[in-house]
């Protein structure tokens, strides 16, 4: 098995390629404006890293959001792509999966990452591994309960959903190592069924709107 999985539905853009059994390779860099820049030369990195080329990959995973139309959009698009050209199946894994499977925790949470408009998406989770409700957007002082919370929407809203429910030593963002490895997991129970295809996410519509007809000038 070998795993090559990307997220850009965030502003960390994330390449990692797993085996399986552990993480060969990883590249993260935080930077919201440069997805479509960043993404194809950190695949390019963990390939080049672990040694194997897209004709040995035999799944790829990108996280389907939710996240900002833009940037979520290259992730997916660009696995799409991977997938025509290499043969190789293409799934799509919600993102906020992928920030809780990396906090480890045992125990209920909530992940939360940042949605702009002052909003959060967020889903609440029995466990890493599973997803109780959502994905879901909504105002900081809107999102229910008083389990822990883990991803930079919660911190970035600590004040109002409660300083005190951070965990700590949890990632902010969604790292493509735990994309692959919960990704890789799936497969290797014979889950590939579990996982969607590369679609979006989408809870809400996109800040870009198509212009309306030009207004009629009267003389």
């Amino acid at each position: 098995m070998l795993v090559l999985a990307f997220d850009t539905a965030t502003p960390a853009v994330t390449a990692a390629l797993h085996d399986g059994d552990r993480l060969l390779a990883e590249s993260t860099t935080i930077d919201a404006r440069r997805h479509g820049e960043l993404l194809v030369p950190s695949i390019q990195e963990v390939l080049r890293e672990a040694g194997v080329t897209l004709s040995d990959l035999t799944a790829i995973v990108a996280g389907s959001g939710p996240g900002p139309y833009t940037g979520l959009r290259v992730g997916l698009m660009t696995a799409q792509a991977l997938s025509s050209t290499t043969g190789a199946p293409a799934y799509g894994v919600c993102t906020l999966d992928a920030v809780a499977y990396a906090s480890g925790l045992t125990e209920p949470f909530i992940a939360a990452t940042d949605a702009r408009r002052k909003e959060v998406f967020w889903a609440s989770y029995a466990d890493m591994r599973t997803r109780l409700d959502g994905p879901s957007v909504d105002r900081p002082a809107d999102v229910p309960g008083e389990l822990p919370l883990v991803g930079a929407g919660a911190r970035m809203y600590a004040e109002i959903l409660g300083e005190k429910r951070l965990v700590e030593g949890t990632a902010d963002y969604p790292l493509a190592g735990a994309l692959a490895a919960l990704a890789a997991e799936h497969l290797a129970a014979g889950g590939a069924a579990v996982l969607t295809s590369p679609s979006p996410i989408y809870l809400r519509r996109p800040d870009a709107r198509v212009p309306g007809p030009p207004k009629k000038v009267t003389t």
